[in-house]
């Protein structure tokens, strides 16, 4: 039976992912996908704080500037399933691997971009090269790691998600003040050229050969019905400094409207017999991946956009330097990081309740930070904020890498990249609304009431709307497990290994 062919019921073949020899450089392996991943997603957030510079030295406009963040973004989500499923179906090292050199060329000519347009085309390869590489990290982690070495695997992959997305703000005002002059927002770019080229010629030799994981087909028109259904929904996102979401709203129901056309295309696909780009018994059948894809793409509305607010408010509002900006948030960033990493060998003794009890702590450590900087004196307002911040940094590490890890864990190895660019895709769809819609009500505040603070409050407190739809929906998934728990589980090992453990018991 092929691959993706399906059982009489409907779901994946059963079975075990077999065969599996541990790899001894898996290890070592991981460092280097966690490198380049690290570099792909800083790159989402790090550039904002040099818009103004560039926008200065290349004489562009607000509108074609700020095209140099979201066309980054737009591509990036556009590449991920697409991405996925060339990984499953040829050879996730080698895409990987040129996906990565594709990063650092496009990198270079960031840096060496005369004027605006060739910037913003860099740019968009450049998030095109990203969105290609990022789903063959999470894929290739299923792929060297079973068990709880594969929880661990995800948790040093959550840390580095939730790392990237913080300390874009403070990596971007730590270059900007080390490389001084006009011309020192170059190095943002140049900086990913050396890491680059030393990961690939690590890669070449530490990602491990496999054959093939599926059949060389690729589904071409699911590929332009994703791409088109993604496009329409990001659009107007990424247009939203220019009045996007005002003029261009009605892509929002063409965009849903395509999209259900792309999955009635995929389950007829299926009931052919046919390789799908993404598999829609991923969602109905694979233990909890749709759960998890909703609590991700919720949770990233409210933790991209907040990283945006805080900027605006403590360099305009309290008139820091970047740098100093970026200081501000670092507490976050240092709380989330060694929580992921304890997260991943937590994860599979504690399960969706790690979630919950992350989902809390953000929104208290959040909530608590909107609250200090609103009242608190302006001269100490960040360094009253900065221990509840870092609760709030504790509790992300605690929701975004064992999200992933349960996301992810059950699906089948051979179709890892597929899953793990949809995961993602959601993801990115999220921050996108995310840093569109918490900036603007920033904004939107300030010029009705020109308090900072309040449009600081205003903005977080949506943002946490978010993460409590998370939190509602992670509860009634770990509750959902715990009415359905059996006497006798199975060990970590044996679940790991079982893609179609379903919810039904």
């Amino acid at each position: 039976m092929a691959a993706s062919t399906p059982a009489a019921d409907g779901r994946f073949p059963a079975g075990r992912e077999d065969g599996h020899e541990p790899d001894p450089n898996r290890w070592r392996a991981l460092w280097v996908t966690l490198v380049a991943g690290f570099m792909s997603l800083l790159d989402v957030t790090i550039v904002a704080v040099a818009l103004p510079t560039i926008q200065g030295d290349l004489h562009a406009s607000p509108a074609q500037v700020q095209w140099v963040v979201s066309g980054y973004a737009l591509t990036f989500a556009l590449a991920l399933v697409t991405a996925g499923r060339l990984g499953d179906a040829l050879d996730r090292r080698r895409i990987f691997l040129l996906a990565l050199s594709g990063f650092v060329l496009f990198s270079a000519a960031c840096g060496a971009a005369p004027d605006i347009t060739l910037l913003v085309v860099a740019r968009l390869a450049q998030g095109l090269a990203a969105g290609f590489m990022a789903p063959q990290n999470s894929a290739l982690i299923q792929q060297m790691f079973r068990g709880a070495e594969r929880g661990r695997a995800f948790g040093f992959f959550g840390a580095t998600v939730g790392i990237s997305s913080a300390t874009g703000p403070i990596a971007g005002g730590a270059i900007l003040a080390l490389a001084s002059g006009d011309q020192g927002w170059r190095w943002i770019f140049y900086v990913n050229v050396p890491i680059g080229i030393l990961a690939v010629l690590l890669g070449r030799r530490l990602l491990p050969r496999v054959p093939r994981s599926g059949r060389g087909q690729v589904d071409v028109p699911g590929v332009l019905l994703l791409g088109l259904g993604v496009l329409t929904l990001m659009y107007p996102l990424v247009q939203a400094e220019s009045g996007g979401l005002g003029g261009l709203w009605w892509l929002f129901p063409v965009g849903a409207a395509v999209l259900a056309v792309f999955t009635w295309w995929q389950r007829r696909l299926v009931a052919r017999g046919a390789p799908p780009l993404l598999d829609p018994r991923l969602f109905s059948t694979v233990r909890g991946y749709a759960v998890g894809a909703g609590i991700g793409t919720l949770y990233f509305i409210g933790f991209s956009g907040v990283w945006l607010v805080f900027a605006l408010f403590y360099q305009r509002g309290l008139d820091f330097s970047p740098l100093r900006s970026g200081l501000a948030v670092t507490p976050f960033a240092l709380g989330s990081a060694g929580a992921a990493v304890l997260s991943g060998r937590l994860v599979e003794r504690y399960g969706r309740l790690l979630t919950v009890c992350g989902l809390a702590g953000v929104i208290l450590g959040l909530g608590g930070t909107a609250l200090l900087l609103r009242f608190a004196p302006l001269h100490i307002a960040a360094w009253v904020a900065a221990p509840v911040l870092f609760l709030g940094g504790i509790g992300s590490g605690f929701v975004v890498a064992p999200n992933i890890t349960m996301t992810l864990r059950d699906v089948p190895v051979r179709m890892a990249g597929a899953a793990g660019g949809a995961l993602q895709t959601g993801q990115r769809l999220g921050a996108a609304l995310g840093t569109a819609a918490l900036p603007g009500l920033f904004y939107l505040v300030l010029g009705r009431s020109h308090d900072y603070r309040g449009a600081l409050v205003t903005a977080l407190g949506a943002g946490l709307l978010g993460m409590v739809a998370s939190l509602a929906l992670a509860t009634f998934d770990w509750q959902r497990d715990r009415r359905r728990a059996k006497p006798h589980r199975k060990c970590p090992d044996e679940v790991a290994n079982d893609p179609v453990h379903a919810r039904q018991t």
